[in-house]
């Protein structure tokens, strides 16, 4: 009979330790996804990235049986969310998308998803952190995180940039075609010295920046202030931002901004996987090879080359 008591007072013990422990850590072990709401979700990021398809190519991409991938999409057809173009034998994205598209950026949830990337970024270098999105013609701060207040900002929320100029380059470099014909063709302003205006020279460059993945300025719209740029990418593969750090000339003397070009690199491909960007996913081969270890080499053999994907719900 001790020997039982003692157990009970035991199991008592536990009983309390593990009532406990914090909630954070009991939810962490359990599990609230839901089977089908993730293989719907995985066919309509299927669509955005290789629509209009057809059922076999969707259902293979979002590794489904089609049975299984018929069913949603017809489901997601009764909601408008889904559009199937029977004479073709393919699936595209539904117009409801539309409404969904506009309220997200209207609540901002590309900035709130970004900014725990920008603050890791930030604390690890030292240095402001901007994302930039393009509006129309020109590009707007939507998000920054400032490491320290004593750091100067060059931009703040909801400021506008022409796109030919500074870290907003790198937008223009995967702009559609005729966004990129109409900005050359006007007389481009000059903020400083360095402001490139040749419209010649702007087109090579925009070559370079998608071959070269990444982009650095210096100069070319604030005096002093030394930019590293790398993009964003949803699930439809298209480039929804530009992740940069900020800092003045003084800090950003030869070689650190090309030092500094893996770490954002590395951050603009984390924020990419986390909106669905499944092109640079981690130990994801690419071109049949094994996969890069640097966030660099990754980066630019993934996504060398601009993607003219569907619109996204960002832009």
């Amino acid at each position: 009979m001790p020997t039982v008591s003692r157990t009970k007072g035991k199991n008592k013990s536990k009983s309390k330790a593990a009532s406990s422990a914090p909630a954070a850590e009991r939810n962490a072990a359990r599990d609230y996804s839901i089977a089908a709401v993730g293989r719907a979700l995985d066919l309509l990021e299927a669509l955005a990235r290789i629509g209009p398809a057809p059922l076999a190519t969707l259902a293979e991409s979002a590794r489904c049986t089609r049975t299984a991938g018929f069913r949603l999409l017809r489901t997601l057809e009764a909601r408008g969310f889904a559009i199937q173009d029977e004479a073709r034998g393919i699936w595209r994205l539904g117009a409801r998308w539309a409404v969904l598209g506009r309220a997200a950026q209207q609540q901002g949830a590309l900035a709130a998803a970004a900014m725990p990337f920008l603050a890791t970024l930030g604390k690890a270098t030292g240095e402001n952190v901007y994302l930039r999105i393009r509006d129309g013609m020109e590009s707007e701060t939507i998000a920054i995180y400032q490491t320290d207040p004593g750091l100067r900002l060059y931009s703040e929320v909801g400021q506008r940039r022409p796109l030919h100029a500074g870290p907003s380059r790198l937008l223009l470099a995967h702009a559609p075609e005729a966004v990129q014909t109409q900005v050359l063709a006007q007389r481009l302003p000059r903020f400083t010295p360095a402001t490139r205006t040749d419209s010649a020279w702007i087109a090579a460059d925009l070559q370079r920046i998608r071959a070269r993945g990444y982009l650095v300025t210096a100069d070319e719209v604030v005096p002093g202030a030394v930019g590293v740029t790398a993009p964003v990418r949803d699930a439809s593969g298209q480039v929804v931002a530009g992740l940069t750090v900020s800092a003045p000339s003084m800090r950003m003397r030869p070689p650190r901004p090309r030092a500094l070009v893996p770490q954002v690199l590395d951050a603009a491909l984390k924020l990419s996987q986390l909106l669905g960007d499944v092109t640079a996913a981690p130990g994801q081969a690419t071109n049949g090879q094994k996969e890069q270890t640097s966030p660099m080499a990754r980066w630019t053999e993934t996504h060398g080359a601009a993607s003219a994907g569907p619109h996204s719900i960002f832009r």
